[in-house]
């Protein structure tokens, strides 16, 4: 592990360290100075709810699952190595929508509770995880997943967090998780600026999103540890990407909830203009989005 002398902002008490790259750094102790990873505002999640939250991605569902990222398998290991994760984990996965990460704990061997409110994500998730005997389908939130109390050895959010009343989830998590437990939360952050394509489409989901600057995870106006607190909490960053033809390219656009749909007088326009960044910087008839995946991880109290 590499000790790292830090910048001129003040880090959190409850941070220990982050993976930068490959590389394991520890942030020496709270109230230090903070380097750039951690002070960078794409390290900060938010908490809001944009009107009911929980039916945005009912008309998205078949974009959604066809064309939105998984995670890197690391997080896999780094939940092993770091939480105790074993195929006897019971995992409550809320907000667990189409089951893209729920798969990933199922595939591990795990029993997994899938807590979903949107009647249409659930019912596709159901489908995808089918094959699945661990897993169960719950009607529930993230404020009240019905679960019995200390039923669970881990809570996790994929993809999510950012849309939860933050002090009714913390309450229910700490209520549903057995003593010892833990809570994940993690997010795949498409990088804004480090290629010419990622800046173009930025751009486009500025001038066409609906609330996009509302509602993106990367935007955020409260640190995590409002969340976890008074818990201590660590983070760890991973690369990931996707690669996509001009079709599948579309339909991540419009698997998101900021874009404007079929009928919109701004969705034609949007996909004129998509279609002009893809021709501009295709290689091979592909583009590529890149991630951070950012999972962050503790006990609550």
């Amino acid at each position: 592990m590499q000790a790292l002398d830090v910048g001129r902002h003040s880090c959190p008490p409850f941070l220990n360290y982050i993976l930068v790259g490959h590389t394991k750094i520890k942030v020496k102790g709270g109230g230090q100075e903070c380097p750039p990873h951690i002070r960078s505002p794409r390290v900060k999640l938010f908490f809001m709810a944009v009107g009911d939250s929980t039916q945005r991605f009912s008309s998205r569902v078949e974009n959604y699952v066809r064309y939105r990222p998984g995670y890197p398998p690391a997080v896999l290991d780094l939940l092993k190595n770091e939480c105790g994760l074993s195929p006897a984990s019971v995992i409550a996965d809320i907000a667990s929508g189409t089951g893209i990460f729920t798969r990933m704990l199922l595939e591990n061997g795990n029993r997994v509770l899938g807590v979903e409110p949107n009647a249409d994500m659930r019912q596709a998730g159901e489908e995808f995880l089918r094959a699945y005997s661990r897993f169960t389908s719950v009607t529930g939130s993230a404020e009240a997943t019905t679960l019995p109390d200390d039923s669970v050895d881990m809570v996790t959010a994929a993809q999510a967090a950012h849309w939860f009343d933050r002090e009714k989830a913390h309450r229910e998590f700490v209520r549903i998780c057995r003593p010892g437990g833990w809570t994940v939360l993690l997010w795949n952050e498409r990088r804004v600026g480090s290629t010419p394509f990622l800046r173009d489409y930025e751009q486009l989901l500025l001038e066409y999103g609906t609330d996009y600057q509302d509602v993106r995870s990367e935007r955020t106006t409260e640190q995590i540890q409002t969340f976890f607190a008074p818990s201590r909490f660590e983070v760890l960053s991973f690369d990931y990407h996707q690669d996509f033809d001009y079709a599948a390219l579309e339909g991540r656009l419009l698997s998101s909830s900021y874009t404007p749909q079929a009928g919109d007088g701004r969705h034609k326009p949007m996909l004129s203009a998509l279609r002009r960044i893809f021709d501009a910087h295709q290689v091979n008839d592909r583009v590529r989005f890149e991630y951070d995946t950012r999972v962050y991880y503790g006990r609550l109290e």
